[in-house]
């Protein structure tokens, strides 16, 4: 038990809350906030400090009746009691040692998410409609905002790009895992000998970048307008509404051409642009960290077949963890719920291991 940084810990969370009652604190709301933030993060893990060290006030009160106890009723009882409390507090302090894992200084944010169709043509992208409509629904169902900021779409429905900006609470923490490649086994609608067709779309899941996260300046950049197209090139206004942004030190590339107005795609294209930067920033410092999560979620990789969605056995399975669910409409419907806890509670475990 790191026993001595717990205790700091819970003498830190003491003074938080005694600052928190600071008439001066509480009028200053920008210092307020940043400390109810700090006294909601510690919370937990003090509480359930707090639980073992009454857990083990309790076992050292029931051993030491043990030891004195001469009627065989009551220390048959105390044994048990014993054995009981041993057992709590081996889960609490299981608890606690997720709880003191280094947290990730994304997991709070919000998300841009890009869908990408990839081999498979036509199939590949309406199969990424379907999953830019998977994660539609769950952001539904878990109350949060999307907008899309860009989108590709193909005259049969599919979706050769989409980007979507996610919001709500906690977004990147339920989010991260699902960057990679998800291939979909299914028998096309155009296909007439009924035979199934293997495509791919892959998806990248990004944290938002705020100003303090990357910091662009209008020298790096190369703006350029032109008007909107839509499916088959044909143009969809007659203004030069449509931006691409070229961020000239890494060649980077965005374009936007969903809104109307040529301020509004300016500023969603630039939003898709610092969260690429962000990405590249951080993939480069978790190179340099070379024993910091080996696996594709923290290396950014999304060349990965992470997950395959098989119509005809109405069977899900993500590949990195051997989890196989036969109730693909209900996820397709954005109940991703079991999928989203079994990959957190295995990249939990290899972070306990590691």
């Amino acid at each position: 038990m790191l026993s001595h940084r717990l205790e700091n810990l819970e003498k830190q969370y003491q003074d938080i809350e005694e600052r928190l009652a600071d008439p001066e604190v509480i009028r200053a709301q920008d210092v307020y906030q940043k400390l109810m933030k700090e006294h909601a993060e510690l919370a937990p893990l003090v509480q359930a400090f707090r639980r073992y060290k009454h857990l083990e006030k309790e076992l050292a009160d029931s051993q030491s009746l043990l030891r004195e106890e001469s009627d065989e009723a009551l220390k048959a009882m105390a044994r048990e009691e014993v054995q009981s409390l041993k057992e709590q507090m081996g889960q609490v302090e299981e608890d606690l040692k997720v709880l003191l894992l280094p947290k990730d200084p994304n997991d709070d944010k919000n998300v841009l998410l890009e869908i990408r169709a990839g081999t498979g043509g036509e199939e590949a992208a309406l199969f990424a409609a379907d999953l830019y409509r998977m994660y539609t629904r769950l952001a539904e169902r878990r109350g949060w905002k999307l907008e899309v900021m860009s989108h590709s779409a193909t005259g049969l429905g599919g979706l050769k790009e989409l980007i979507a900006l996610i919001s709500g609470n906690r977004v990147y923490s339920q989010l991260k895992f699902e960057s990679g490649t998800h291939r979909v086994q299914r028998v096309p609608e155009t296909e007439s000998q009924g035979r199934i067709h293997t495509s791919a779309v892959t998806v990248a899941v990004l944290p938002e970048a705020e100003d303090v996260d990357v910091q662009i300046t209008p020298e790096e950049l190369r703006i350029d307008v032109y008007r909107s197209s839509g499916p088959g090139g044909q143009s969809v206004n007659t203004t030069d509404s449509a931006v691409r942004i070229t961020h000239l030190p890494t060649g980077l590339v965005v374009t936007c051409q969903d809104e109307k107005s040529q301020h509004k795609n300016k500023a969603k294209a630039l939003k898709v642009l610092q969260a690429r930067l962000l990405d590249l920033k951080q993939q480069e410092q978790q190179r340099q960290i070379a024993q910091e999560r080996k696996t594709q979620v923290g290396s950014g990789d999304r060349s990965e077949r992470i997950r395959t969605y098989n119509f005809p056995q109405g069977r899900i399975t993500d590949h990195r963890i051997g989890l196989t669910l036969y109730r693909l409409e209900s996820v397709l419907d954005g109940d991703l719920d079991e999928l989203i806890s079994a990959l957190t509670t295995h990249y939990r475990a290899q972070a306990l291991q590691g």
